[in-house]
């Protein structure tokens, strides 16, 4: 994780130097779509009908935490054309002003998705639209079936002194809000903590470090760490780490802690002054489309924004499972927003990290 910024206001007058600088850069190439994103957003199995049917070639740079994409846009690291930050950050970027607003002329499919990210303040923004909804889901726990005879159900289970060391957490600033859940309520407006109350996160987050084997930053690293019989439980991207588990023959679960979990969704947004807006726009529109909803959903197991194509390519059971007929799923979870004061978050969870 990259911590430039102790406030966003820093960040946005850090974003208007670096902007400057990288319109003349030579990191963009007409044709080429250079998108900043999550594993399996970019998988050759979609992708590949993308190039074929567009001429647009996409080369893709991972992160593994959201606190990635304002860092790389404003301070110089690559120069990108499309970026898929979960909401609680794509209305850092609009503040930012290192993304446009979408030309909704140009958008098919959009009345589709689910209306409750159609307005979510991530994505439409004075009746602007600064994002397209991908993809959505949780962030439960899992287990490894064969480490429990009497496996956690709650987050403060994982304080048991038997998982000493054997526990991972995602390396992401959102590990306070269950951590703030489990010590103030399930009601607690967890991203409007007090300084008092981020003081007692970081507290307790700290007191957990003899339990935490390694802070996890890519899928492909946990998927490790459990396949080498070091870690035997964590958090997880719902739905993605546990498949690719399941594929080396290990049995995991997935469980939503009694403290609840997290809700999360992921837009795409295009970045302001890319030469490449007429592929940007044609993968705005494959995102939407059968083909894009079809292809990261089967990829990664996450739920998809557009029901209705997606419909064309699931099964009844599956449509079911991934809760795409039942919307009221993400409203039980705490669906992520933008913290009131972002950069408190950031050096909570930093200071986390940095303690002995």
């Amino acid at each position: 994780m990259r911590n430039l910024f102790s406030t966003v206001g820093t960040a946005i007058a850090a974003a208007s130097i670096a902007m400057t600088g990288l319109a003349a850069g030579s990191a963009w190439a007409e044709g080429e779509l250079n998108v900043l994103t999550w594993e399996g957003y970019t998988d050759p199995s979609f992708v590949e009908v993308f190039e074929e049917r567009t001429g647009c070639k996409v080369t893709p740079t991972y992160v593994g935490s959201n606190d990635e994409y304002p860092a790389k846009l404003a301070g110089g690291g690559g120069v990108y054309d499309l970026v898929s930050p979960s909401v609680d950050t794509t209305s850092i970027l609009r503040k930012m002003g290192v993304v446009e607003e979408i030309d909704m002329s140009r958008i098919e499919g959009f009345e589709a998705v689910y209306p409750s990210f159609r307005a979510h303040p991530g994505v439409t923004y004075d009746d602007a639209v600064y994002g397209i909804p991908f993809t959505w889901g949780s962030i439960p726990f899992m287990y490894r079936v064969d480490s429990f005879e009497a496996p956690p159900s709650a987050f403060a289970d994982l304080f048991d002194s038997s998982l000493q060391g054997k526990v991972s957490l995602w390396d992401d600033k959102t590990n306070i809000y269950i951590v703030a859940r489990m010590m103030f309520g399930q009601d607690t407006d967890v991203f409007n903590l007090s300084s008092d109350q981020l003081d007692q996160v970081r507290d307790k987050l700290i007191e957990m470090k003899p339990q935490i084997r390694k802070y996890w930053s890519t899928a492909g690293e946990l998927v490790n760490l459990y396949a080498n019989g070091e870690v035997t439980v964590s958090n997880t991207w719902g739905g993605y780490q546990s498949a690719l588990l399941a594929e080396q023959g290990i049995e995991m679960v997935e469980f939503i802690p009694t403290e609840n979990a997290d809700g999360w969704a992921d837009a795409w947004q295009i970045v302001k002054g890319t030469p490449n807006e007429d592929c940007a726009y044609q993968w705005l529109n494959f995102a939407l489309s059968a083909d894009g909803q079809c292809g990261v959903v089967g990829i990664t197991g996450y739920s998809g924004s557009n029901p209705e194509v997606l419909k064309t390519c699931l099964s009844d059971e599956m449509f079911t499972a991934l809760h795409q007929d039942d919307f009221d799923y993400i409203n039980s979870l705490a669906l992520w927003q933008e913290p009131g004061d972002v950069g408190a978050y950031i050096a909570t969870w930093n200071a986390v990290k940095a303690a002995q």
